[in-house]
């Protein structure tokens, strides 16, 4: 198969502060990673552009993005939240992260590739319309689904998150939108404290226990989301593609493994391929045992690409 990948060096140039979970490493551990196992040179490479003011403004309140703007600091660091902080290159990155994934809607809406993986940071998935939390600024996988439904004019659009965390504010952004169907899992009680109660047609949310391993991970998904994936009938799927979740992951306290990855990563590409043409974006969100997220995303793209 033909598989995008698309990253932008203001990835690397993000940077929260020393001990940070959420750091530069993340992406070099995943390319690392892709070289050594010989998977890189087989991709087809892109360079994420920067998302527009017009495409940002499809998810995000127009008062956030300008506070986002008017925040960005010249020199040393500002904190958005507790847990989110700008650097001088933090727009930049935040920008060409949405970026990376409405130009990977275009790649693949228009055949040039069957599917793509963006590898950028800052993650998404915590942020709502106006609002920054959990390392996020921008919800990348949410402009990406606004781009398919208003710019390649498609009616269903589904995303699959398999983050430890709730993606709360894909959420929030999508909950009253019957265009888009989140599928999502995630290790409950825990940050951000949200999913469990927001439910409908179209969000399926599967609150997972601690220590809960791939075996009960995967009974949640052929249970849950699989029946409301063939109702739904998605003409593009979207990945949340957090591997928090793995054993090895102190931030997370869930149990899968790589054979895990490979596994919903092969399910998903079903359901792709029986409704979606095969279409398939998938966007980094967490993931912060550098070995293990090395791992675990090169698990992904094997299954992504077929190689």
């Amino acid at each position: 198969m033909t598989t995008a990948y698309l990253t932008h060096p203001a990835s690397l140039r993000h940077d929260m502060g020393p001990g940070h979970p959420e750091c530069p490493a993340r992406i070099h551990a995943i390319e690392d990673q892709l070289i050594a196992s010989g998977l890189m040179p087989f991709l087809f490479h892109y360079l994420a552009p920067a998302a527009t003011r017009e495409q940002l403004l499809r998810v995000h309140a127009a008062d956030y993005i300008d506070s986002i703007y008017q925040q960005s600091p010249d020199d040393g660091m500002v904190y958005l939240d507790p847990d989110t902080a700008m650097n001088p290159h933090t727009l930049e990155a935040a920008l060409h992260a949405a970026g990376a994934a409405v130009y990977a809607v275009d790649l693949v809406m228009s055949g040039e590739a069957e599917n793509a993986f963006c590898n950028i940071r800052p993650p998404g998935h915590h942020a709502g319309r106006s609002s920054s939390a959990g390392f996020c600024i921008f919800n990348n996988v949410a402009v990406a689904a606004a781009h398919a439904l208003d710019h390649h004019g498609l009616e269903r659009v589904a995303i699959a998150d398999f983050d430890v965390h709730h993606g709360n504010g894909t959420d929030e952004i999508f909950n009253h939108d019957p265009r888009v169907m989140l599928c999502s899992t995630f290790r409950h009680p825990y940050y951000p404290y949200e999913g469990t109660g927001s439910g409908n047609a179209h969000i399926i949310n599967v609150p997972l226990a601690a220590g809960a391993s791939g075996a009960e991970f995967r009974a949640a998904v052929i249970d849950n989301w699989l029946p409301a994936l063939a109702r739904f009938q998605p003409q593009l799927l979207l990945v949340s593609a957090g591997f928090d979740a793995h054993r090895e992951d102190d931030m997370g306290g869930l149990a899968l493994r790589e054979a895990d990855y490979t596994w919903i990563t092969e399910t998903l590409k079903g359901i792709a391929l029986r409704y979606a043409k095969g279409r398939i974006v998938s966007t980094l969100e967490g993931g912060y045992a550098l070995q293990a997220l090395g791992r675990s995303v090169l698990a992904h793209l094997k299954a992504l690409s077929g190689l």
